[in-house]
């Protein structure tokens, strides 16, 4: 696959994923822009089927090295991040980007990318024990969120 077609099929994904890591429209455009023109400079040979994986392995390095270089950390209204989801993830996806940048990030790999928790541990650069426990944490603090919330808007 070339790189138009892969931007085609990921681009909202990676996207949404540097906007979940960074909590910025613009950085997580940044990102990902970064991402594909780094796509075409270094034309990888990657394996049929593991191209989402090295985007998004791309995307939360290229999110790390972002976050060391800013010295304080821009937030978007959410409801501008909400504009690239589906109708029916907006309520919880909501309540999911108003989580702290760890939970936040797990939960969506997990969740919205269907990434499982040892892939997940390897993007993160964290044990795949860890990846559990940040996502059994992220569970509790997101349902108690919606639990504070109206349970019929989430």
């Amino acid at each position: 696959m070339d790189a138009s077609e892969l931007f085609q099929q990921y681009g909202d994904s990676v996207f949404r994923l540097a906007w979940s890591y960074t909590g910025s429209r613009q950085d997580a455009e940044d990102v990902t822009q970064t991402v594909f023109l780094r796509l075409i400079e270094k034309a990888p040979a990657l394996e049929p089927g593991k191209e989402r994986a090295w985007l998004f392995q791309v995307t939360v390095n290229q999110c790390r090295s972002l976050w060391r270089q800013l010295t304080r950390h821009r937030v978007e209204p959410l409801e501008e991040a909400l504009s690239v989801a589906a109708e029916e993830e907006r309520p919880l996806l909501r309540q999911v980007m108003e989580l702290g940048r760890e939970d936040r990030t797990a939960l969506y790999l997990l969740y919205y990318e269907g990434y499982d928790t040892r892939e997940i541990g390897e993007m993160l650069r964290i044990s795949q024990s860890g990846v559990t426990t940040q996502l059994c944490r992220a569970r509790k603090r997101l349902r108690e969120k919606l639990e504070e919330g109206d349970p019929y808007e989430a």
